[in-house]
């Protein structure tokens, strides 16, 4: 089967796979305890659920937008 067929090469696959890892790993992070009706629980305003767990996701789904226009060079192209 003829390569130049495909859209995406392996190279596009892999950073794809790495973008949504770190997707994953962003959206675990947000996870955790919530507050009910008798309890307030103040974690959910934490640092790590407000500020870094957005940033990482952001950075993962930028990862995989260049992961999508990635054109590998000709060299790697051949292979």
């Amino acid at each position: 089967m003829d390569k130049r067929n495909f859209a995406f090469g392996r190279m596009n696959f892999i950073l794809l796979a790495i973008g949504m890892a770190i997707v994953i790993i962003g959206f675990i992070l947000m996870g955790g305890g919530s507050s009910t009706v008798e309890a307030f629980n103040p974690d959910i305003f934490g640092t790590r659920r407000v500020k870094v767990a957005p940033i990482v996701c952001l950075l993962g789904f930028v990862s995989m937008i260049y992961a999508v226009v990635y054109k590998p060079k000709e060299k790697e192209a051949a292979q």
